[in-house]
Formats: structure tokens, C-alpha cells, sequence
């Protein structure tokens, strides 16, 4: 019952951000005017102060203890950031060659941005305790994958798309990604000793404004991206391509993550970090970043439409991975 719980609380959520995502999108489609960075509402000066107290808060609420206790599983680690940084665009690299010609350049560029993201943190670690996994590794995991994303993510977007019509600046880039992702985080974590009562008052309070950024950061880019012509030069089937792209993407990683993690013979708490830190790909990471490396890009809302529909499979895929992980956990009790 309390599994299931959980599970009913995960899914309630996913529910309510994937139809506030669902209606963004859409009231950016006919009323781009009102959404737009530099537009009435100047969703732009908004969105950087959301993401500045975001990130703020999730050092907040990282707990050194945990980071402590997870440390030890050295191998664990290496397997998960391989996955992350290595795996993902190697395969990404593979499905370009083979199969980039038939999708829009802006796609497939999306799809690369994808590929290069960190791990996502809450719901990595949010499956792994649903699923009885080992917890505290998760918190590790994908810690250490977003702080890595800082500099890894801005790096290879800078390499591979700079020569695609994307030009960035990498050194400028990083400085930007660390002085709006990463200070605040390192804040936030510094003054969890003073601030941890008051944190764990307003906890359920962040959940919802942690989705809420992410909703006004698609809000921005689509509206952008419509009012330079996305639709006009996009029809339905950059939207089908992108669902199977996505799930292209994520089938044969939670598949490559389980056998890697069989192989190396890791106990099922660590498998399961394993599948679930390894496969998973942030979107609360990946919008702001996605702001800072192409904001202004009229091609923003198709780079970032991989991102989105990905984070929508995963939940939903891994969510019913985590419940059958317990369910066997609980098997396994019952039966001794």
C-alpha cells in the first residue's frame, strides 16, 4: 500500500506539470506575443530570477550526509557518468549517421543537446527509493552528473554544434552556466546549516515552483520560436518524429544500463541506480542551460522539444519500472 502509494504521488504529479507543459506550448502557439522573452509580460527577467532561486534551493536541499554515504560505490559511479556523457552521445553519433538525413537539422541538433544533459536529480532519486534502491548512491549520482553537466554539457554543445550553425562561445558559455546554475547551488548547499529548518517547512512548496519555472521557461521558448515561424516551417511531423526519437533514445539505455550493471554483478539496489541515474536525462538542468547556450535562436523551441518529451516518456516508463522493482522486493520479503 505505501509503495503505491508513492507511485500515485509521482504519477498525480507528472500529471499536472505534462498538461501545464501541454497548455504552454499551446498558448505560445496562438498567442506567442504574450509569452516572449523580450514581450509584455518580460518572461526573460522572470525566468533568469526563477532559475537563479531554483538552483538555489536544490543546494539547499542536497544533504552532505547523503553524498557521504554514497561515495563508496566507485564503480557504480563510473558506470552511471559513462552512460550520461559517454554512451548517450555515442549513440546519438550512431543514429545521426544513419538516419540524420531524414530529420530536420534543428531536430537533430535537439536530439544532440539531449544526448550531452546531465542525469535529472529529483526523480532519479525519487524512482530509486519508490523502486527500494539504493538510495543515497542516487543522490550522489546525479549530483555529481549535474555539477560535471556544467562544464561537460557547454563543452560538447561547443564542439559539435558550433560547426552545425550553432556558433557559441565555450569559455564564455561556461562562465555563464556556472555564474546562473552553479553559484547559486554552491550558495544554497553553504547555508543549509542555517537555513535546513526552514527548508523542510517549505519543501512541498518548492516541488511546485520547481515545475513552475520549468513551465514559464518553455512558455518563453516556444513563444520565441512561434513568433519567428516554427509551425510555418514545421508541420505535425516534427512533432511525430520527436516522440519516436525520444523513445528511440530511452528503450535501448534503461536496456544497456540493466545488463551493464548484471554484468558487473551489482546488487539490485545498485542496479537500479544503475537504470535510473543512467538513463534519465534532466529537464529542470536542461532548460536553463538550453536559455543560456541558445537563447535568441529562433530555433529554440524545436531544439528544445527532444528535452521535453523525453522527460515525459521517462517518468511514465521508469515509473512503472520502479513499482515492478518493489513489487519484487516485496516478493522476495514475503517469500522469507
Amino acid at each position: 500500500m505505501l509503495v503505491f502509494k508513492k507511485y500515485s504521488r509521482q504519477t498525480g504529479a507528472a500529471d499536472w506539470f505534462l498538461m501545464a507543459m501541454v497548455g504552454a506550448v499551446l498558448l505560445a502557439s496562438f498567442a506567442p506575443q504574450w509569452g516572449r522573452s523580450e514581450g509584455v509580460l518580460h518572461l526573460g527577467q522572470v525566468t533568469d530570477v526563477g532559475v537563479f532561486l531554483l538552483f538555489f534551493l536544490h543546494g539547499m536541499g542536497l544533504s552532505t550526509d547523503s553524498l557521504k554515504t554514497g561515495a563508496t560505490r566507485w564503480k557504480l559511479h563510473v558506470l552511471v557518468q559513462a552512460c550520461t556523457y559517454v554512451l548517450f552521445p555515442m549513440w546519438w553519433g550512431l543514429l545521426y549517421v544513419s538516419l540524420g538525413r531524414w530529420l530536420p537539422h534543428d531536430l537533430a541538433m535537439g536530439f544532440f543537446y539531449l544526448a550531452v544533459l546531465p542525469s535529472t536529480v529529483s526523480s532519479s532519486v525519487a524512482m530509486t527509493a519508490l523502486a527500494r534502491g539504493h538510495v543515497a548512491a542516487a543522490v550522489l549520482n546525479a549530483t555529481l552528473s549535474t555539477l560535471l553537466g556544467v562544464f561537460i554539457t557547454p563543452l560538447l554543445v561547443s564542439l559539435v554544434m558550433s560547426g552545425q550553425g550553432h556558433e557559441l562561445d565555450v569559455g564564455h558559455t561556461m562562465l555563464k552556466v556556472a555564474q546562473q546554475l552553479l553559484l547559486p547551488f554552491v550558495i544554497g548547499h553553504l547555508l543549509r546549516p542555517w537555513l535546513s529548518a526552514w527548508f523542510t517547512r517549505i519543501k512541498p512548496i518548492t516541488t511546485v515552483f520547481d515545475r513552475g519555472v520549468i513551465v514559464l521557461l518553455v512558455w518563453s521558448a516556444f513563444s520565441d520560436s512561434v513568433a519567428d515561424g516554427l509551425w510555418t516551417r514545421h508541420g505535425p511531423w516534427l512533432l511525430a518524429q520527436a516522440i519516436i526519437g525520444a523513445a528511440v533514445f530511452l528503450l535501448p539505455m534503461l536496456w544497456v544500463t540493466r545488463r551493464a550493471a548484471r554484468a558487473l554483478g551489482f546488487e539490485v539496489e545498485d542496479e537500479i541506480v544503475a537504470v535510473f541515474c543512467g538513463s534519465k536525462k534532466t529537464l529542470a538542468s536542461g532548460m536553463p542551460m538550453a536559455k543560456l547556450l541558445f537563447g535568441g535562436n529562433a530555433a529554440m523551441g524545436v531544439l528544445i522539444l527532444p528535452i521535453m518529451l523525453y522527460h515525459q516518456l521517462q517518468l511514465f516508463v521508469c515509473a512503472v519500472m520502479a513499482r515492478r522493482y518493489a513489487a519484487r522486493e516485496a516478493r522476495t520479503i514475503v517469500s522469507s
